[in-house]
């Protein structure tokens, strides 16, 4: 058995790394800040997937696929989006590679096989997508476009940590266009709603719904909406974010619709994504010093039994009564694992699997076959009791949704203890330099300035501000400059 993980309250960044690696979520590839998702950590994701997708298909939108690769002229029309992500861009000059003449064996960049116009390897996909759009808007009558594609994009992270921050990673990005203003910006607004719901119905996961300031907004947006998740170490991470574009993108790439009134005008955009970061999100939240605690709605394996036997005997026994219990579980919906190999130990397998983060563990050996009784264990809380054999089915099914719902009020409860109102610098300071981090809900005078000096200063940053704070008539932490109403301030990943 390998040792233990690190503690969390010892070096929360090492047992992060080392929990992603030994659950088998990922790990580093041989591409320099690029990962390799392993099947288990895939499945998590592809749970995420399939849920979001739903989410999507059910609020009217489309799925398409756009290239990888985009002009260096496109990426351009956009000055603010450009100008954003320049230092992130990864580009493609040449096509081709031919035999190095001064090293055989070696092959070098062949001259010749410049591209006429260099392309842009996407670090997000506004420039090909409205490019494509002008092509695809005439009239009202093709409006609202509701399009959404599951994609990779590349931004050139300096700082890379398995799924918070890698050189490529996956997400979905939505890119809708409509007539009005209005319309679009209903859009924005119920993309984050969708997103919000998400992260909390299943990853348990509570957020803060906000906007974003002008310093963070996205570049090319005229509003950025996102989510703010705590994580347990006190800091924010970003769960998800929701843009209205205006008519930024529509301008630059001159996609024009003629109204029912028979005028012509540019149309309203908007854009969304979430990624492989809600994934460290899911890590953060809730695992602890024995490895992951998943929700029962994202886990890949959400009950796993454990026969402890001597000998085909006992284990054909046993398989009589646990495989009706099996079948009867996976008619509801619910994945579950009969592992009955003999390769490992029942303590070996118990500890592998609450590393792994299953949510319910159901073991029984031949003297529970005598009584008529399992033993049932949860991941969250690890208490465990023993039930008659023919209630199992109903215990692991009511337990399943009494641990989604614990996971998340107890991130709740942390996030409320952890949710801090300030007043005054000192305040603000002690708290941003103590160990107990978190959320700081504190006046700022609304300027990009006092932000900066902020960040610069704590290294903290405004999250966001949150869209059900009320209007308060208060002092600058920083400035003493009045302020009309709190925004949420933290360190964040």
């Amino acid at each position: 058995m390998s040792k233990s993980l690190p503690k969390r309250s010892e070096n929360y960044s090492e047992w992060y790394n080392e929990l992603v690696k030994r659950a088998d979520l990922a790990e580093n590839s041989a591409v320099r800040g690029c990962m390799v998702i392993k099947p288990y950590g895939y499945a998590i994701w592809e749970k995420m997937q399939r849920a979001l997708d739903d989410m999507f298909k059910e609020t009217g939108h489309e799925h398409a696929y756009f290239p990888l690769f985009v002009p260096k002229s496109l990426f351009e029309a956009e000055e603010k989006n450009a100008e954003g992500f320049a230092k992130e861009c990864a580009i493609v000059t040449h096509y081709r590679l031919k035999n190095d003449p001064d090293k055989p064996g070696k092959l070098m960049v062949d001259p010749e096989a410049k591209l006429e116009e260099e392309l842009i390897v996407r670090p997000t996909s506004e420039a090909i997508i409205w490019s494509t759009y002008k092509n695809w808007i005439q009239s009202y009558r093709d409006l609202p476009l509701l399009i959404n594609q599951w994609a990779n994009v590349v931004r050139w992270e300096m700082r890379t940590r398995l799924f918070l921050r890698t050189t490529e990673f996956l997400w979905q990005e939505g890119h809708t266009a409509h007539a009005t203003k209005e319309e679009a910006i209903e859009e924005t607004e119920k993309m984050l709603e969708v997103y919000a719901t998400f992260a909390e119905e299943f990853m348990a996961v509570p957020v803060v719904r906000g906007r974003k300031s002008a310093n963070e907004r996205f570049a090319g947006a005229e509003e950025t909406y996102c989510i703010e998740a705590m994580m347990q170490d006190g800091r924010a991470l970003q769960a998800g974010t929701s843009h209205f574009l205006g008519q930024n993108f529509a301008k630059a790439f001159d996609v024009k619709f003629v109204s029912k009134e028979n005028k012509q005008d540019y149309v309203w955009g908007t854009s969304w994504g979430v990624s492989t970061r809600l994934m460290g999100a899911l890590i953060m939240a809730h695992s602890d010093d024995e490895g992951l605690v998943l929700p029962p709605k994202l886990a890949p394996i959400q009950v796993v039994i454990v026969p402890i036997f001597k000998g085909e005997e006992q284990l054909a026994q046993i398989s009589e009564v646990i495989n009706p219990i099996v079948s009867a579980l996976k008619n509801r919906g619910i994945s579950v694992k009969f592992d009955v190999s003999d390769k490992q130990s029942p303590g070996f397998k118990f500890a592998q699997y609450e590393l792994k983060g299953v949510p319910v563990r159901l073991a029984i050996g031949a003297r529970d076959l005598g009584n008529g009784t399992v033993e049932i264990a949860r991941r969250d809380t690890k208490e465990k009791a023993t039930y008659p054999i023919d209630s199992a089915i109903d215990t692991i099914i009511n337990l399943l949704e009494e641990i989604q719902k614990n996971i998340y009020q107890r991130a709740l409860d942390f996030r409320t203890t952890h949710t801090f109102k300030v007043d005054t610098w000192e305040e603000f300071t002690k708290i941003i330099e103590s160990e107990e981090l978190g959320f700081i809900s504190a006046h700022w005078d609304g300027l990009p300035e006092t932000e900066e000096k902020i960040k610069e200063l704590t290294k903290a940053t405004i999250r966001c501000i949150p869209l059900d704070s009320v209007e308060e008539e208060g002092k600058c932490i920083l400035t003493g400059n009045p302020s009309g109403r709190r925004v949420i301030f933290a360190k964040a990943y």
